[in-house]
């Protein structure tokens, strides 16, 4: 297995200023209002209320973030509803500074098209991210944009060769190798939980998804040969060090050790 490694994962809300700006709702159209009546059309219609990606405003972006000198867990937070574009930045910012192997759990079919979108909507710069060879030689053959190159390597989507019939929910394989999976909450009930003012709740749900994801991407190393059985053991304490220097401090690793235990 090749260091430096990033796993990420987002969390979003919808975007209802720019579903204001986009509907042209007037000023004295409350965000529940402009929110509401969107609602309202699309079961009318008999359609999702899943809110289109480029209308997805990302609240937090969690990353495991694993090289020669350890492995660190880390969330860019939008804490002030100001400050989507400097999170968003910053992530990208990570990748131009580390060139890492992104990892993610459907990635290519989420959390990038939306952080690309809002990446352009806040006028992000992210050179080496876009470069498909262009500046460097080596990215033609591997880069971060391509599917089926392994500079971003979305889990899913290779698991289920790339067809979407195929595709399983990270919470079941977590499960299904033996790590805890999800806890205390899910995706459709980010949003409810930002109206109550649970934004740190939320950042931390993202972070133990994004830990499922590096471990399954561990199992997934030992499977290809990228990790030995005894690097891939060596590994799998060394994570739960990590998790257990940090639960007295941060309660949802204590709960995610117990759930593994």
């Amino acid at each position: 297995m090749s260091w430096p490694v990033l796993v990420f994962d987002i969390e979003s809300i919808p975007d209802i200023a720019g579903l204001r700006a986009l509907r042209g709702e007037s000023a004295e159209t409350s965000d529940e209002q402009v929110y509401a009546a969107w609602l309202a059309e699309r079961q009318a219609k008999g359609q999702s209320d899943f809110m289109p990606l480029h209308l997805q405003r990302i609240l937090v972006i969690s990353v495991v973030f694993r090289n020669a000198e350890g492995l660190r867990i880390h969330s860019f937070v939008d804490r002030d509803g100001q400050s989507e574009g400097k999170v968003v930045q910053t992530f990208f910012s990570s990748i131009e500074k580390h060139q890492p192997q992104l990892v993610s759990w459907n990635g290519g079919g989420f959390d990038l098209p939306v952080l690309h979108y809002r990446g352009l909507r806040h006028g992000v710069e992210a050179s080496k991210y876009w470069d498909m060879g262009e500046d460097d030689r080596e990215y033609k053959w591997n880069n971060y944009i391509s599917r089926y190159h392994m500079r971003h390597l979305d889990l899913m989507d290779l698991l289920a060769m790339y067809s979407p019939k195929n595709n399983a929910p990270l919470d079941a394989m977590a499960k299904l190798c033996g790590f805890p999976g999800k806890l205390g909450m899910d995706g459709s009930q980010v949003y409810a939980q930002y109206l109550a003012g649970q934004t740190d709740d939320i950042r931390r749900y993202c972070e133990t998804d994004v830990m499922n994801t590096y471990l399954v991407y561990c199992r997934f190393q030992k499977m290809r040969g990228g990790l030995t059985e005894a690097e891939y053991e060596q590994e799998i304490a060394y994570v739960k060090e990590t998790l257990g220097n940090l639960a007295p401090t941060e309660s949802h690793w204590d709960e995610y050790l117990k759930a593994w235990a």
